[in-house]
């Protein structure tokens, strides 16, 4: 087995944490779990699965996936979201590996989305890397989606299997957080929203994703993402215009 220490991290994930812990089994000797307050069964499914459970408030995701990082018992780390595995491929790709050789410091491997069922081709292939040396790579510490920052990255065979959403209904409801997420990050890095700013940005999100990626190939899976971009584009920035204009009224 690689010298390798898988972190999750997880917030009411007890669907998912068993299967999550179990693939990264396969390549890791140590298994972190950092959890943010969950009220169901993921501590104690983690626990019974033989994985270290580290309790910590959400500090965002790139601060919260890095947080157990100084704990791991080894320099070579194996992040995975709980709604996520690895298939036999990427498996077979990691045991095979010489960490490290030829000076890389983060692996990169390509992530399937889910819907349901439903494998989202305008979301792939998404490259990410996840597998890394501590001490030469981490994770940005930034709140939204962080990647890992790498000097030599390598990619292998494999996928990451992402199993996202449960349905559409899912989908829909976890697009608010989204948006919040992405209006707040926007106000933070000092972005202003003009009033064209929501249409343009929504038809632009659009467009990319139905033409540019060629949603336009996957069906109706296709086109429910397409119009789940386009409405996550237009919102982002209607919210940030919205707020803006708050504070210019609460600022008089």
């Amino acid at each position: 087995m690689p010298p390798i220490t898988a972190i999750v991290i997880t917030l009411d994930e007890a669907d998912n944490i068993g299967p999550c812990i179990d693939s990264a089994r396969q390549v890791c000797e140590e298994v972190i779990v950092v959890d943010s307050g969950s009220s169901d069964e993921t501590v104690a499914i983690a626990e019974a699965r033989g994985a270290r459970v580290v309790h910590q408030p959400y500090l965002g995701d790139g601060p919260q996936k890095a947080h157990a990082v100084p704990l791991a018992r080894h320099d070579w780390i194996l992040s995975l979201d709980a709604d996520e595995r690895l298939d036999a491929q990427a498996v077979a790709a990691i045991r095979a590996l010489e960490l490290g050789a030829g000076g890389v410091d983060g692996y990169a491997l390509r992530r399937k989305s889910f819907v349901g069922e439903a494998w989202v081709r305008p979301w792939y292939p998404d490259w990410l890397v996840r597998l890394y040396d501590r001490r030469s790579a981490g994770f940005e510490p930034v709140r939204g989606h962080a990647r890992v920052k790498a000097r030599k990255v390598q990619r292998l065979p494999g996928h990451i299997l992402h199993y996202s959403y449960r349905d559409w209904l899912h989908v829909a409801e976890r697009t608010t957080f989204f948006i919040d997420r992405g209006a707040r990050q926007l106000a933070d890095r000092g972005h202003r929203a003009s009033p064209w700013d929501p249409p343009l940005h929504g038809l632009a999100a659009f467009l990319k994703t139905y033409l540019g990626k060629g949603g336009w190939r996957n069906g109706l899976t296709g086109l429910n993402v397409a119009v789940v971009s386009a409405y996550s584009a237009y919102m982002k920035y209607a919210v940030l215009r919205e707020r803006q204009l708050k504070g210019r009224e609460s600022g008089r």
